[in-house]
């Protein structure tokens, strides 16, 4: 009984490191927004940083069009192509943003796990 308490116990923990819900095990979009996009992209309405445009709202905007916002070089290039950001848009650049707009400023390498990626966007998608 201790042994399958402990293991379950370990399995919530290995869960909740890897951006799971404790309770379903199913990746969790707000982890996974503080592991992945926190330190350079806010959520509030009209608030870049620095670092980055704030992600509020960002379903159907247009891509580097914030014009608050001093995008790269590389997304200006990408928004040509790319005009907006959809659900298919954004799966495609957080899987490998270097392959999507190459010479892109951002820190994050990708997002290799379809799961995360899926519920990273689907949070998103409500802010």
């Amino acid at each position: 009984m201790r042994l399958a308490a402990a293991l379950t116990g370990a399995a919530l923990l290995a869960g909740a490191a890897c951006g799971a819900s404790p309770s379903t095990g199913a990746p969790d979009g707000a982890t996974l927004y503080r592991r992945h996009c926190y330190a350079c992209h806010a959520l509030e309405p009209g608030r870049d940083t620095p670092a980055g445009p704030t992600l509020h709202d960002i379903f159907g905007r247009a891509v580097a069009g914030r014009a608050a916002f001093n995008y790269s070089p590389a997304l200006r290039r990408l928004a040509a192509r790319q005009p907006h950001w959809t659900a298919s848009a954004l799966d495609r650049f957080l899987a490998d943003p270097q392959a999507v707009a190459p010479g892109n400023e951002m820190g994050l390498a990708g997002i290799a796990d379809e799961r995360e990626r899926q519920a990273l966007i689907d949070w998103l998608r409500e802010r």
